[in-house]
């Protein structure tokens, strides 16, 4: 594997699972990409890997309902999680979501890390909060994209980074968090040096 880290650019979509069943063999490297149904996860990916169709976006919030695997590399994925609420579905299935996404988070081997999406505008909804208290519990890698930065001013937007920061501060190296701003490109190399730390092992 390149020392420049792994190509994003090779991304192809590899199946989508609605159960923890359905998900390819546990035997890789893999990152997971969560968050509201409205704070970009789609476009995220998309920019990532320079593929403008590959996550689908959606102007209705909630139409990823099933856990969609890329591959990037042998053994090496991304993928995008149920967004959390907004998603027009009778409550059953809400709930049979959650189950799903509670199993993958708590028993997937292969899961490395986890990406959470928070829209810079509305941080920390009761869903992104119990997140970060959950990672904080199952000690899981978490790496938080403060995204739509473009929206606010620059002073502003460094200011909401700092106040999250000291917010996360007593997580230590566990959590981190940057700005992200997929219509303009900015924070792409940083999600990409976290992602890879995650996804190559110290010997590739």
């Amino acid at each position: 594997m390149s020392r420049a880290g792994l190509d994003y650019r090779n991304a192809q979509f590899l199946t989508s699972a609605g159960t923890l069943s359905q998900c390819p063999e546990d035997n890789a490297l893999e990152a997971a990409f969560i968050g509201r149904s409205n704070a970009g996860k789609s476009s995220a990916i998309n920019i990532l890997t320079e593929q403008p169709k590959l996550a689908r976006t959606s102007k209705t919030p909630g139409r990823t309902q099933l856990l969609n695997y890329f591959e990037i590399a042998e053994k090496r994925y991304l993928v995008d999680l149920p967004g959390f609420g907004y998603a027009k579905v009778p409550p059953k299935m809400k709930l049979k979501w959650q189950k799903q996404l509670t199993r993958y988070l708590e028993e997937r081997q292969s899961l490395q890390g986890v990406i959470l999406l928070v829209d810079i505008r509305h941080p920390f909804k009761d869903s992104d909060v119990m997140m970060v208290d959950w990672a904080s519990r199952a000690q899981m890698p978490l790496h938080i994209l403060l995204t739509k930065a473009d929206k606010l001013k620059h002073g502003a937007a460094k200011a909401a980074l700092l106040t999250t920061q000291k917010h996360l501060s007593s997580s230590g190296d566990l959590i981190s968090v940057q700005l992200f701003s997929a219509l303009k490109g900015d924070g792409v190399n940083g999600l990409r040096k976290q992602l890879n730390a995650w996804l190559i092992k110290p010997e590739e």
